[in-house]
């Protein structure tokens, strides 16, 4: 039997303002890894020019996509096994950790000197080495808060955490697009300084005050479980780029043999977890209903808007600014910028969602959330590809609002159905599920948009440069550019036929003008992009309506509710993190009449608590 002891503080204990340090560190080093996250992603344009690695090559399109995904793979792995170590050996200690590592990381993105393939290598290194001290820090900060905080007051406290991670991210998307452009290594020096200054800071001021519970890691679990995700989620990475003659790499024996044998190893983890005494997963929670459906709601929601963002940017990059005059070096700020609304609608309705869900239930949150979302997808289809930005910026404001309006409830529900002594694992396995369904949605919507382009890029692209002038046979090789090919081009700012055709343009009258211009790419691309598009939206529409119809299926189970103890508004806060890609860690509910923290029993067959025990 696992044993819970208070970690005592050092000296006479932490003071009154003790809560306020751990927020403000806390919210820095959340902050911080966000604006990372996000920053990455506007300046991959910069990044790729600055180490001479041309991204339209398909050999290198493996380079672009582990960029973008290995932090989010790493963090989708380690998560869950973070958030145990802080529990047995002292969240802050593993904090520090996280920050420390995350920081040592940045400088040695920084350094890079190498080119080519070498240089793209050394950056996704210590950017998967950056996403474990990212985990760290994600697994733990909210406990920290957690710990630091009464109940009372804990609301604001992580409202303001959950806040700052949000902005990061829409912070990190300026960030870039202004520093980038000087030197595409400021990206990652920015954030040095206050990773210095963070670590330090939490290494002298933040102490353990929570609970510590001394048990056995299931190692044989982590195991298993990192092998398997891993190998699934390469796959769905691999799957996306070209192999032989097809545009996708579904058919690569390899490809099968990561997606099968991976969920095989899944399959020996279950079996695992069923077993052992201290699982990393805590499969009888799967017993509650409202925990399962909540997760389920939760996973089609993040399926049906991870790979959104990616789409919209492609949308605004390739084709909507450069027909509105912005050159294709400046497309990814000003992209950035033009996707604030979503943000704002999020910002608005998570927080206000969360406080109304407590007041008047959270099913018409959820489904209304869910709802709201598929419609603004639906709409979005309807938008010819050169639209009028205020109707644009007007449904993703919408989209932004929905996701907000379910995120908070929905989080609540599951939090709110689970014992107190299993929100550590509940809140850890619905991080991974989030985590996992980013990129399995990136997979998704690639794969669709790749589907869709096939049929009709070829073409287009073929009669477009023959009337141009180029030669059948120079028109006939571009136009068997693998589509994914295309769509980084987009996505990264470039205009690929300066590129593609080369000297070729100078025999082509006015020196191939026409066809470099702003405007000759985007209307080449418009009508295949917004086909394969329809698809992707109707892909994010029925995840959307999943998802609200399993958010109906989190209600009463034979008269008696599934919610075991009610939370405060701050757990319903925190948890909007999740859908960012942050995690949660176990939630120490003190006990409000002594002071001490309080766990309820385990789920009992039934799905219900049994009698809550005070250790």
């Amino acid at each position: 039997m696992s044993r819970i002891t208070a970690a005592a503080p050092p000296g006479n204990g932490p003071g009154e303002h003790y809560k306020w340090i751990a927020l403000s560190n806390t919210t820095l080093g959340v902050l911080m890894v966000m604006i990372n996250q996000s920053i990455v992603l506007i300046a991959l344009p910069d990044i790729f020019r600055g180490i001479d690695l041309d991204p339209l090559d398909p050999a290198n399109t493996s380079y672009l996509l582990w960029m973008l995904m290995g932090f989010m793979v790493v963090t989708a792995v380690l998560v869950v096994t973070f958030g145990r170590l802080g529990d047995m050996f002292g969240r802050v200690r593993m904090y520090n950790m996280g920050f420390a590592a995350f920081t040592v990381c940045s400088i040695a993105l920084s350094l890079t000197y190498f080119d080519g393939s070498a240089g793209a290598l050394w950056l996704i290194g210590w950017r998967i080495a950056q996403g474990i001290g990212g985990a760290l820090l994600f697994a733990n900060s909210t406990a920290i808060l957690t710990d630091a905080f009464p109940a009372h007051q804990r609301g604001t406290a992580l409202g303001i955490n959950s806040i700052a991670a949000i902005a990061g991210s829409f912070i990190g998307l300026i960030l870039g697009g202004v520093l980038a452009p000087v030197s595409w290594k400021l990206i990652f020096l920015v954030s040095v300084p206050f990773g210095v200054f963070g670590t330090i800071w939490a290494y002298l001021k933040l102490h353990d005050t929570g609970v510590r519970r001394k048990a056995k890691m299931d190692w044989w679990g982590n195991v298993t479980f990192a092998v398997g995700l891993i190998s699934v989620l390469v796959g769905i990475t691999y799957g996306i780029q070209p192999y032989g003659g097809s545009t996708m790499g579904w058919a690569n024996p390899l490809v099968l043999l990561a997606l099968l044998g991976g969920a095989a190893v899944l399959g020996i983890f279950v079996w695992i977890e069923l077993k052992v005494a201290e699982p990393l997963f805590r499969l009888s929670l799967f017993r509650l209903r409202a925990f399962t459906a909540g997760n389920i709601a939760s996973l089609m929601m993040a399926l049906g808007r991870g790979g959104l963002q990616f789409m919209l940017i492609m949308w605004l990059q390739g084709i909507w600014l450069p027909l509105h005059g912005y050159s294709f070096e400046k497309t990814p700020l000003w992209a950035g910028i033009y996707m604030i609304p979503l943000t704002i609608g999020f910002l608005l309705s998570a927080p206000l969602s969360g406080w109304l869900s407590d007041r008047l239930g959270a099913r018409a949150f959820t489904v209304g959330g869910a709802v709201l979302t598929a419609a603004g997808f639906v709409a979005l289809m309807a938008l010819p590809t050169d639209f009028d930005y205020w109707v644009f910026a007007l449904l993703l404001f919408v989209n932004g609002l929905g996701s907000g309006l379910f995120a908070s409830p929905n989080r609540a529900e599951i939090m709110n159905a689970l014992p107190a002594e299993s929100r550590g694992a509940g809140a850890g396995m619905g991080a991974t599920f989030q985590n996992s369904a980013s990129v399995l949605s990136i997979g998704v919507f690639f794969s669709l948009m790749i589907a869709g382009l096939s049929h009709t890029l070829p073409t287009a692209m073929h009669d477009g440069l023959v009337q141009q002038g180029v030669p059948q046979d120079v028109a006939q090789g571009v136009s068997q550019l693998p589509p994914i090919a295309v769509l980084f081009a987009a996505f990264l700012g470039y205009n690929p036929f300066q590129q593609l055709l080369g000297d070729q343009l100078a025999k082509l009258p006015g020196g191939g003008a026409d066809i470099t211009s702003k405007e000759f790419f985007p209307h080449l691309i418009s009508g295949p992009f917004h086909s394969g598009l329809i698809v992707a939206f109707w892909f994010a529409v029925a995840a959307c309506v999943i998802a609200a119809v399993a958010s109906l299926l989190t209600g009463k189970v034979g008269g008696k509710h599934d919610v075991v103890t009610p939370e405060p508004l701050g757990e319903e806060l925190a948890a909007v993190s999740g859908q960012l890609g942050l995690a949660e860690s176990e939630l120490v509910v003190p006990d409000t009449a002594m002071g001490a923290p309080s766990t309820n029993a385990a789920p009992t067959a039934d799905g219900t608590g049994g009698e809550s025990g005070r250790t």
